[in-house]
């Protein structure tokens, strides 16, 4: 981040006195933007808030996203196994009042909090959220928050572990950060940019790296390096799993991989490390899967089933742990350049990163690279391209020898002294990761800081203004972003082919769009990059048990139009849908929706003219069913080639085995008459004795209550189901 500031920044110990300095320089009107996600600093913007609270003559507007929540039981059952398992993963992790608050309806009324993404379902019946949220692609996020007149912009920083704190890492979050302060800087509108330090940070450098002066006040305390917000990992199922392999064979070697958070991007994850580490198993998955000849050609044509030779680079908005998990696999290793003739030159295959060639600078000449800018010298020494001694002097380079040459790769004398004794024998400093911003588990933290200073080089935190678009710099994107595969998720896709990820038809917002949008159109804009929607073709409802498709005719809203409708995955099948007709789409749709829903899907289909008379589902698709796939899968399941937490799990063996019970204790109690659950709790077996250790961490040895022995006898009747008790 370029700074002009030469004003090195208040350093203060305590937030109370920063909160005096913020309301002392900028009065009692404050709109504070803060980072999505991990990036917020909590004990800052808790002592901001708690001051409003107490003050109603401070207007405290909140300009956010992803203000993250630890887990709240909502009864004395759920408290039971949560409490242990929160103090363990979350520790000394400060709350976010004020999103506890929002979340409670409790926000007094000289607060507004506005969120441009929630955590998906958080705020579904929350009026207030809903009415004050604001829609935005992630891209565009910086400027609308600075168009809502944020005056204060607030983060959670690290600093080197030795010397004095020259420099500040932005971290987890240089995504919409670094715009948003030169939006800030380059206006005229008093404002204050305040970082909090906390060293359990990992240090990320490049980018996410800005001077002390860029700020006004930090904060530096021991006491404010507390435990970063985590989210642990969520089991992955025999659904996942297989939208997460035919997902993973559309991903072509020495491609780039965008994928996100949750059971989806970890199997996706997961299968792209077993087809690099044994490719036999991740082929016997493929095998036991439905491969129509058209989903085979398609593979074949844009992706691939092979071990990674070049290896994969990635470039995605949120940088989740499953990147640092294909890191280790060996899958993530294509490396890429910052100049966009140098990058065209590796993919074309004339640059071996590994062993330069006096030929690099004639084919460079060849591409149009003319006169060396400063810029273009900066970023060619640093690569490696050119060697350490050689300097720029005005239009001149000097070689190591001395001698003087034009900067201009049109000159012939230029290159042949350059090939002679300013080439370097192979390029360095190249990126596998471009990311906007991390979040995940604990462990991921601890695996950044801890990694070996050149491998976390290899990662280039930046802002999204960068990640998500081409608009940029098209050249060197598109170059960096080949055979780009963009993997997300969405909710439900209508027989048109538009996508539905954020919100339901009444209006009322799940999530938001965040970067979705931005990712789908820019696999339309590169010429081999392809968007990749993973859509679960049914949900069940946790009350009743019944199915629902997500395959549906038509919805009231739309996240991805059908005019950029490209690849969509479900647990069934892929549907290619780009440049295709109507009817295609709509066919390709049912084909991969849950059978017990084809029928009417197709009815609705004919009845609207998308699809002739006469057609039928071929038989490929007509056993599209969860007991189907549980067939074709299930002894991979058994064999642990797919399970149920392939990145890492943040449960004891105790609790997983819990977790899994108490679902079973959930559906049965909400799909059984309550005087058939009185007469079972009568009527049951005392418990066996290997119980014992599973009842003790429930709190449920001696129940007291009636309902507790209710769920006392449900909870060994599953454990019991799942044959873990003696």
């Amino acid at each position: 981040m370029p700074t002009h500031r030469t004003t090195k920044p208040l350093i203060l110990d305590n937030v109370e006195q920063c909160v005096d300095q913020i309301l002392e320089r900028l009065g009692n009107h404050i709109k504070v933007g803060l980072p999505l996600g991990l990036g917020k600093p909590p004990e800052l913007i808790n002592a901001l808030y708690l001051r409003a609270k107490a003050d109603s003559s401070i207007h405290l507007t909140i300009l956010t996203a992803l203000s993250l929540e630890r887990p709240v039981a909502s009864s004395e059952i759920e408290a039971a196994f949560l409490k242990p398992f929160v103090e363990r993963v979350w520790g000394d992790c400060p709350d976010l009042l004020y999103a506890v608050d929002a979340t409670q309806g409790k926000l007094p009324v000289n607060v507004k909090l506005h969120e441009f993404f929630f955590k998906p379902g958080s705020r579904m019946d929350n009026a207030n959220a809903q009415q004050n949220y604001v829609s935005t692609n992630y891209t565009t996020a910086a400027r609308d928050i600075y168009e809502q007149g944020c005056n204060l912009a607030m983060q959670a920083v690290c600093k080197p572990d030795d010397g004095e704190a020259l420099e500040y890492s932005l971290s987890c979050n240089p995504d919409t950060s670094l715009e948003l302060v030169r939006l800030l800087r380059e206006g005229e509108r008093p404002h204050l940019l305040v970082g909090l330090v906390n060293q359990n940070l990992p240090y990320m450098a490049h980018s996410a790296v800005v001077p002390s002066e860029e700020f006004d006040l930090v904060v530096d305390h021991p006491r404010y390096t507390t435990t970063l917000f985590s989210t642990p990992k969520l089991p992955v199922d025999i659904a996942d799993y297989a939208l997460g392999f035919y997902a993973s064979a559309l991903i072509k070697d020495g491609g780039t991989l965008q994928v996100g958070i949750g059971a989806l991007g970890d199997a996706v994850v997961h299968a792209l490390g077993l087809r690099h580490t044994d490719n036999a198993n991740y082929c016997r998955v493929l095998g036991a899967m439905n491969w129509p000849e058209e989903s085979g050609a398609l593979v074949e044509r844009i992706g691939g089933k092979q071990p990674f030779k070049t290896g994969l680079y990635g470039a995605t908005e949120m940088f989740v742990d499953g990147f640092l998990h294909l890191m280790q696999k060996g899958v993530l290793k294509r490396k890429v350049y910052e100049h966009w003739a140098l990058q065209r030159l590796i993919n074309l295959g004339k640059c071996n990163p590994d062993q330069l060639s006096a030929s690099i600078l004639d084919d460079l000449f060849e591409l149009g690279v003319r006169e060396i800018t400063p810029r273009d010298f900066e970023v060619l020494k640093r690569h490696g391209l050119l060697v350490e001694r050689v300097l720029l002097d005005g239009i001149h380079l000097v070689l190591p020898n001395g001698q003087r040459v034009l900067a201009n790769l049109a000159d012939k004398a230029t290159r042949t002294a350059l090939a002679s004794s300013g080439l370097g024998a192979s390029l360095v400093n190249g990126t596998v990761l471009h990311a906007g911003f991390f979040l995940g588990p604990s462990a991921m933290y601890n695996t950044l800081k801890n990694m070996p200073l050149a491998e976390r080089n290899s990662i280039h935190m930046l802002g999204v203004e960068h990640v998500n678009q081409l608009d940029l710099n098209r050249p060197l994107y598109s170059a960096q972003r080949e055979h780009a595969r963009f993997v997300n998720t969405g909710i439900m896709a209508t027989l048109s082919g538009a996508v539905v990820s954020d919100g339901l038809a009444d209006g009322r917002v799940i999530s938001g769009v965040g970067g979705q949008y931005n990712f789908v159109s820019m696999a339309h804009k590169l010429p081999t990059g392809r968007s990749v929607l993973m859509i679960r073709a049914v949900r069940e409802n946790e009350q009743n048990g019944e199915a629902s498709s997500n395959i549906v005719f038509s919805y009231g809203h739309c996240t991805i139009p059908r005019h950029l409708r490209d690849i969509v995955v479900t647990e069934y099948g892929i549907a290619d849908l780009r440049a295709k007709s109507d009817s295609e789409v709509a066919k390709a749709l049912i084909n991969i929706a849950d059978s017990r829903f084809q029928g009417d899907l197709l009815k609705q289909a004919k009845a609207a003219k998308k699809i002739e008379e006469n057609y039928q589902i071929p038989e490929d698709f007509l056993g599209n069913t969860p007991e189907n796939l549980a067939r074709r899968l299930g002894a991979l399941v058994k064999e642990n080639v797919l399970p149920p937490f392939p990145l890492g799990c943040d449960f004891t063996e105790q609790e997983w085995v819990l977790a899994q019970a108490l679902k079973g204790v959930k559906a049965q109690a909400a799909t059984t008459s309550k005087w058939k659950l009185l007469l079972k709790t009568c009527l049951a077996d005392p418990s066996p004795e290997s119980a014992l250790p599973y009842l003790e961490r429930m709190k449920l040895t001696h129940p007291q209550k009636l309902q507790d022995k209710v769920v006392r006898m449900l909870l060994v009747e599953q454990l019991k189901r799942l044959k873990v008790l003696g």
